[in-house]
């Protein structure tokens, strides 16, 4: 059975970028609100956004340690498919929504073993794998090293440092169920580049080809 590897692009920002990246197959879309963030939605932005995705395209809301109130009224106006958690929320919060949900596990230098942390979070649907350190959060661009991939007992994304010029390396070494890119296929933050967005996806399906031949 030939490898089909998921694509995730998450900070998305503009109705455009959501509409290329449908047509060029993606899988899920990110949007992020989490205070600070340059990629971060307001409410009402969100709900604009949501009526750009096309069908069967999966819908993910991001957030970091967010209170219960912030989260119940992204969903009504963004009316996401999975949740992405970043932060130190426990398993019962995650959980709680009534949605499918992703726990990222940090894997930069000096963090607890992605084996460990991911027991906690048993109710996760999967685990995404991302090079910040404990606390900071994702989206930074930076690589890990793939050499110290986990085991772990859920399907995982492979996220930071990720872009065109490397997603092909990366899937061939990696093997990931999926892969997630935000500011890898950027001009500015928040504002996808869509020649970057075409050889991404292209790369990630070169790479699926190669294994499938292998």
């Amino acid at each position: 059975m030939s490898q089909r590897t998921r694509i995730k692009f998450c900070g998305l920002t503009r109705a455009g970028d959501v509409r290329l990246a449908g047509e060029l197959g993606v899988d899920a879309l990110g949007f992020i609100f989490v205070p600070g963030s340059p990629r971060a939605l307001t409410l009402a932005q969100a709900l604009a956004l949501r009526q750009a995705v096309p069908p069967l395209v999966q819908v993910v809301a991001l957030f970091m340690d967010p209170d219960r109130a912030r989260v119940h009224d992204t969903l009504r106006a963004l009316r996401p498919t999975l949740l992405q958690f970043h932060g130190r929320e426990d398993a019962s919060f995650c959980a709680s929504f009534g949605l499918p949900y992703v726990k990222t596990l940090p894997m930069g230098e000096g963090v607890e073993a992605a084996e460990g942390l991911a027991t906690r979070y048993p109710s996760a649907e999967a685990f995404l794998l991302d090079g910040h350190k404990a606390g900071e959060p994702g989206g930074q661009g930076v690589r890990f090293d793939w050499a110290r991939l986990p085991t772990l007992p859920k399907p995982w994304l492979l996220a930071g440092g990720l872009g065109p010029g490397n997603i092909f390396e990366a899937v061939r070494a990696a093997r990931p169920f999926g892969v997630d890119v935000s500011s890898g296929i950027e001009g500015a933050p928040g504002l996808k580049d869509g020649e970057r967005m075409h050889r991404f996806v292209q790369e990630v399906r070169r790479a699926d080809g190669c294994i499938a031949d292998s």
